[in-house]
Parts: C-alpha cells; sequence; structure tokens
C-alpha cells in the first residue's frame, strides 16, 4: 500500500496516485530555490511564475507535495493571521483597516486562483462560529472577545453577536450559550488544493523534485543527497519541519494538531446538527476544539494537540486511545447525538510555532533568503498571504503585502526571537496545558463551586499570558 494514502482522510480521498515524481540527481541553477512542496512552497511558485514567469524555479521536497501540515488539516481557510489583534493594535487606524481588508480577503483570493487554475478542493465560503457552550464562562470570554474586535474597528459586518435562536439556524450544539458569527472563512478539501496546487505549478514551469530531503541548505545553496541546486534565492518553506534545517530549529517549534472524522452521518443526524452551507466551527475553550460538515457528510472534528520534548518530530500519527478519547468525550458534549459513532479517520500533523506566536514575513536582503512562518495551525489562508508576500519581497515590487506589521523587509533570520533551551520549553508547554486541561475539568462541572471556578480561570488566563 502507498504509504502516503494512510496520512489524513483528505489523502485517502484523492483520485491522485500519488506517485512520487523524480528526485534530484543533478546540479542546477535556479533563480530561485525553495525547499518544501506544501502551501507556503507553492504559493510562493505560484506568485513568482504568474508575475515573472521568465523566473527558474526549482522545488525540492523531502517526500511528496502535501505530506506534511498541507495534507493534514483541518481544512479552515480562514482570512486572519494568528495573533493579528495585538499586531494591528498599535497602528493607525486606516493602516489598521487596510492589514484587515488584506487579511479578510485571503478566502476570496485563493477563490479567485483555484477558479482560474480549475483546481476542484470543495471551497464553500460559509463563514465560521466561534461559539460559547457547554459552560457560561465562555460566553463571557466570547462577548469580551467581541469588545476587543470592536474596539480595532471591526463591525457587525465582520463578526457578529448571535443567540442561542440565531445559533440554531446554522449550528444546533449542546447547552448553547450563543456565538460570534464571521463571514471571513471558508472551509476546503486540503489535500485537493495543495495536490492541486503541485501541478499547477509544474504547468507553470515549476520544477518540482520529491523524494528528496535536504541535508544541507546555506545562502545561494540547497544540497541533497544526490544533488545541489544553486539559486540567487532561497526559501525555505518547511513551517513545523524547521527542526530539521538549523538554525530554523531555534525560532520554530513543532507542536502537533490531532483531529478524528466520523464515518458519513445520515441526514437525519446532519438535520439535528446543521452546516448545511460547509460552515466552520469552534468550541471557544482553551481546549482549541475546531470542526467542519466534509463534502461527502462527515464530522471533521479536532481538538489541542502536543509538544514532544527537544522539539523532536513526531511521525506515528496513530491517535492513542487517550488522544482518540479526548476527542469523543468533547464531540459528545458538543453533540450528544454523536456519542457512539465510529471514527473511520484519525490523524495529526507538525506544525510551526513561532515565539510569542508572532507570524513572520521576512526577507534576508543581505543572504538572499526569504522566510514565510510561524503560523501557529491558521496556516491555510495565511501561507496564501504568505506566498504573495515572499513574491513581491523577493521580486522587489512595492505593494499593499509589504507594509504591514507582520512584514520584516531587511532583517536576518537571526533576528527572530529565539525559544528558550530544554527543558525550558517541554516544562513550559505543558505546565501551560495542564492548566487548560484543569480549567475546562472544573468549569465543565456545574458541581464546582465559584471560588474554584474563578481560580482555575485565572491560572490558565495568567498561563495563556505567558505564551504571548
Amino acid at each position: 500500500m502507498n504509504p502516503w494514502r494512510n496520512i489524513s482522510l483528505w489523502m485517502d480521498q484523492l483520485d491522485d496516485p500519488l506517485q512520487a515524481r523524480p528526485s534530484l540527481q543533478a546540479h542546477l541553477y535556479a533563480d530561485v530555490a525553495i525547499i518544501g512542496a506544501g502551501y507556503t512552497g507553492l504559493w510562493t511558485a505560484y506568485y513568482l511564475k504568474r508575475q515573472a514567469p521568465q523566473l527558474r524555479v526549482v522545488m525540492v521536497e523531502a517526500e511528496t507535495a502535501g505530506f506534511g501540515a498541507s495534507g493534514r488539516n483541518g481544512g479552515w481557510l480562514m482570512g486572519n493571521l494568528l495573533g493579528e489583534d495585538r499586531l494591528l493594535t498599535g497602528v493607525p487606524a486606516l493602516e489598521r483597516k487596510a492589514g484587515f481588508d488584506l487579511l479578510h480577503g485571503i478566502p476570496d483570493e485563493v477563490a479567485s486562483v483555484v477558479a482560474r487554475e480549475s483546481i476542484d478542493c470543495d471551497l464553500r465560503k460559509g463563514g465560521v462560529l466561534y461559539c460559547a457552550a457547554r459552560y457560561p464562562e465562555q460566553e463571557v470570554r466570547l462577548r469580551e472577545y467581541l469588545k476587543e474586535l470592536r474596539a480595532l474597528g471591526l463591525s457587525e459586518d465582520d463578526y457578529r453577536w448571535l443567540a442561542p435562536g440565531e445559533l440554531a439556524a446554522q449550528l444546533r450544539l449542546a447547552n448553547a450559550y450563543g456565538a460570534l458569527y464571521s463571514p471571513h472563512c471558508a472551509t476546503i478539501q486540503p489535500a485537493k488544493l495543495v495536490r492541486g496546487l503541485a501541478h499547477c505549478v509544474e504547468g507553470l514551469g515549476v520544477e518540482l523534485y520529491e523524494r528528496s530531503p535536504v541535508i544541507d541548505w546555506q545562502p545561494g545553496l540547497v544540497r541533497t543527497a544526490h544533488g545541489l541546486v544553486t539559486a540567487d534565492w532561497v526559501v525555505p518553506a518547511i513551517e513545523g519541519y524547521a527542526a530539521t534545517l538549523p538554525p530554523l530549529g531555534n525560532h520554530q517549534l513543532p507542536v502537533q494538531s490531532l483531529i478524528v472524522a466520523t464515518e458519513p452521518l445520515p441526514a437525519d443526524v446532519w438535520a439535528g446538527i446543521g452546516l448545511e452551507r460547509g460552515q466552520a466551527f469552534s468550541e471557544f475553550s482553551r481546549q482549541v476544539t475546531y470542526g467542519q460538515r466534509s463534502l461527502d457528510d462527515r464530522l471533521i472534528f479536532g481538538a489541542r494537540g502536543g509538544y514532544r520534548f527537544g522539539g523532536r518530530l513526531r511521525s506515528d500519527f496513530n491517535l492513542t486511545e487517550d488522544e482518540l478519547g479526548l476527542r469523543r468525550y468533547l464531540m459528545g458534549e458538543i453533540f450528544p447525538q454523536l456519542r457512539n459513532v465510529r471514527f473511520t479517520h484519525s490523524w495529526g500533523g507538525n506544525l510551526g510555532m513561532a515565539r510569542r506566536f508572532q507570524p513572520h514575513m521576512l526577507r534576508d536582503t543581505r543572504n538572499r533568503i526569504a522566510l514565510s512562518g510561524g503560523y501557529g495551525g491558521e496556516g491555510v489562508g495565511a501561507t496564501n498571504l504568505g506566498g504573495r508576500t515572499l513574491a513581491d519581497l523577493i521580486l522587489g515590487r512595492d505593494s499593499e503585502l509589504l507594509r504591514q506589521p507582520w512584514v520584516l523587509s531587511d532583517s536576518p533570520i537571526s533576528g527572530l526571537r529565539r525559544w528558550e533551551p530544554e527543558p525550558c520549553r517541554w516544562l513550559g508547554y505543558n505546565a501551560i496545558i495542564r492548566s487548560f486541561v484543569h480549567e475546562d475539568e472544573v468549569l465543565a462541572n456545574p458541581r464546582s463551586p465559584a471560588w474554584r471556578r474563578r481560580l482555575a480561570q485565572a491560572v490558565a488566563a495568567r498561563m495563556e499570558s505567558l505564551m504571548g
């Protein structure tokens, strides 16, 4: 059996035979060398070739296009960037609005590309529902979040409060207190998008070599076991696999996302749940739950993942009983009718987290390196923005893309914030996650006394603040 068939539900659904392209076996000269055939690398290649078709662009991929997070995610195409509110708070109002408009336009930009290039990736722009459920503290936090959004200048057209009855018109979940609805999100079949982009860029003249893991890289040079690319620009587009290419691992922490998919659910079950338009949804707890209804009527459901000591990558994504149990518990609390539903697929992937959870799009002019990463689990959309931005940075174009607070137009990679050394990383991560688990256990128990609920929230909020 092709091992790439077991990556995720999304990869299992492909008609693509998933045969690897030839590996790099020569010494090539290129204008741009891209390491990694995931979303960031492919979007960068796409916009480079659209704007400067004469460029020779060479991509090298350790496995096959979509093997990493691009073929393993939850399928949210968000018009957002991790930490956008913090990044845009300090800029003037007009510039802040331009930044939000740029972010909110991501799903439409992707939709225009897939239509132009005939990439069928089940894209449905149904928006996203951030729901308060299970315990009343979620409503308090969600309403506070809405106040922060309003203070940033975002209107009802961007985020609208839904009372429980209004929410039920879109999504029916147990013990709902309300929700925020935003139209700036779509859902997709992510493997279809990444594989479609790979075929598309090849049609534009990009040279893509697979089964070619990079063993060494430096300014102007990318080396594999059997080949070499000398290039004017190098784009290390590896996100969650940064630990494999020093010194990127100092700035990108690999964490794992973990997801399950149910069997296709019958029409009467979906009549009791909703999500008729392909909306994404999440529950506003620090357990980081998220989901969508797939085009073949499965519920796709994820929750917080993990971190391994030393930043070790996870390769075996057969979920443990505890990992499956957490997702079954959370899903069952939100949708009691699904407590005993069968999971046909479970999977995960390595994603990249930047220090202070601040994504970056960077041009190191001196070393001719362009880098985009730190998406922190929101990369399906952010990678499109990153690819467009890197293309403009490499081509030296002036655009609205480059006037954003997450863009470092002339900065060395060494200037990015570094993660603390071990064991501080591991101890800190686990202390934070345990505070989140404890908070959820206390708040989900209606018998927890008020003082204990307040204490659990205070501790979790304090621990969360240490992440920023």
